[in-house]
């Protein structure tokens, strides 16, 4: 299958890491204006150089600022007024008993995982409808599905964003704008992998015996039993942003490994 972005423009929400830079990766060399976003220039720089080394021809630029605060949404609509397509991938996730877990934090993740995207999709929708033809995708999680106890707060906020994607591609019908939600399973993220670093560090074991022992205690079901890569969410999504998945909207698709065990 060939997939030719060629002419439209991208923004990836949270793409200075993990997932979301592998999907700026992946838009960019299917020809894509890729547009990487994160807190600190340094971040962006280096997220730019990454893509850029993977398509040298890359048409790619950055955007600094906080997207889980309403000021930072602006600057960015501001900066980056149109798109053809929108991934929103910024998220945050922290393990914490439910019992530990204050307002603030409640209102924290749904201000980065939810309305970030809410206020994105708003905007650059409106133009979409009138081209005719867009990409909006929630990336999601598993969670969303199957709420993690250590971290209710997270999955929480992972299954409001499968009902915006699901209302919004509703609201969207037959206007040529198609919105899904990408369900990823554990994946070696540059948070994930950085939580798994402390948590071998302070045990004094290999990070490798603790993604094997995450696996078989927190996901036994996962099929693939591993952790994905960022590249294999990313492909999922650079073929939900092609013209070929036309007939795909209103979907949460997984790439999870198998962890959900449901057939629907």
């Amino acid at each position: 299958m060939d997939i030719d972005l060629s002419g439209c423009n991208a923004v990836i929400t949270g793409s200075t890491g993990g997932i979301g830079l592998a999907i700026a990766v992946g838009l960019a060399n299917a020809g894509s204006r890729v547009v990487v976003t994160g807190r600190t220039r340094n971040r962006v720089d280096q997220a730019i150089e990454v893509v850029r080394k993977h398509s040298p021809d890359a048409d790619v630029a950055g955007v600094v600022g906080d997207l889980g605060t309403n000021d930072g949404a602006k600057n960015l609509m501001e900066r980056e007024p149109e798109a053809d397509i929108l991934v929103n991938n910024l998220g945050i996730f922290e393990p914490k008993p439910f019992f530990d877990i204050p307002d603030e934090d409640w209102l924290r993740f749904f201000e980065v995982n939810v309305l970030s995207g809410v206020r994105l999709s708003r905007h650059y929708a409106q133009g979409m409808i009138q081209r005719g033809w867009g990409r909006i995708q929630f990336i999601s999680s598993e969670s969303a599905l199957q709420i993690p106890s250590e971290m209710i707060h997270y999955g929480t906020t992972k299954t409001a964003q499968l009902s915006v994607a699901r209302g919004l591609a509703e609201t969207l019908a037959g206007t040529g704008v198609t919105v899904n939600s990408v369900l990823p399973g554990p994946t070696r993220s540059e948070g994930v992998s950085q939580f798994f670093e402390k948590i071998a560090a302070s045990q004094g074991t290999s990070v490798q015996d603790v993604e094997r022992d995450f696996i078989l205690t927190h996901r036994p079901t996962s099929l693939i039993q591993r952790l994905a890569t960022p590249e294999e969410i990313a492909n999922m999504c650079v073929y939900l942003a092609s013209t070929q998945a036309s007939a795909t909207t209103g979907a949460s698709v997984r790439v999870d490994g198998g962890v959900v065990r449901s057939i629907a």
